[in-house]
């Protein structure tokens, strides 16, 4: 198997994910910028490998595999690291809500591709935005919840924290929307199958 750049850009990013976790934990005033830039840096991996492949035809299936994978560990990782840094009810709440949402989404679209309807469980514009806010969330949080390094920094007039724990809310719910949405769009490829299976059951 032969390994495109996009699909080492994505390697790349895995390999980000203990460093972020080693990171976030070091004793030191700068390990909250760093695991922030860590995971801001993974971010731009993502966009980059995506630009890649489209720009000069790098596909793989491998490389469509991974990088959802790559995606939601990091995704997961960062929102673990937070609640331990920040263990509120409605930070645990929020964070379990988006992870739910990631697992479920994956299955429903595994199923999906099983019968052939793949398509119909696409990425839709407000899966874009809630990504959006949903890095910026978790750009933010990084970077002043580290255990190590409470900091209490201002942007536009508000706290670095509240901006990303309002972010984090916000990417949420539109993560409960947006399931919605793929649900409402396979649900008649589900009702088909559930009909199919017990037509076939009924003439045995």
């Amino acid at each position: 198997m032969t390994l495109t750049a996009p699909t080492w850009l994505t390697l790349l990013r895995i390999m980000m994910i203990p460093v972020l976790v080693l990171v976030f934990y070091l004793p030191y005033t700068w390990a909250n910028f760093a695991a922030a830039a860590i995971f801001g840096l993974a971010a731009i991996t993502d966009w980059l490998d995506g630009w890649v492949a489209r720009r000069y035809q790098m596909h793989s299936a491998f490389g469509a595999f991974l990088d959802p994978v790559a995606d939601k560990l990091m995704v997961a990782v960062a929102l673990f690291l937070i609640v331990q840094g920040h263990p509120t009810a409605w930070m645990a709440f929020w964070a379990a809500v988006i992870v739910g949402r990631e697992i479920a989404v994956s299955a429903l679209r595994e199923w999906m591709a099983e019968i052939g309807q793949r398509a119909k469980v696409g990425v839709a514009m407000i899966g874009k935005i809630k990504t959006t806010a949903q890095m910026v969330a978790l750009l933010c949080l990084l970077y002043s919840v580290s255990p190590n390094t409470p900091v209490a920094d201002i942007w536009m007039g508000k706290p670095i924290f509240h901006i990303g724990d309002w972010m984090l809310a916000i990417a949420a719910l539109l993560t409960l929307v947006s399931a919605a949405q793929y649900l409402r769009a396979a649900w008649p490829s589900l009702r088909e199958d559930e009909m199919a299976a017990r037509s076939h059951s009924g003439k045995r």
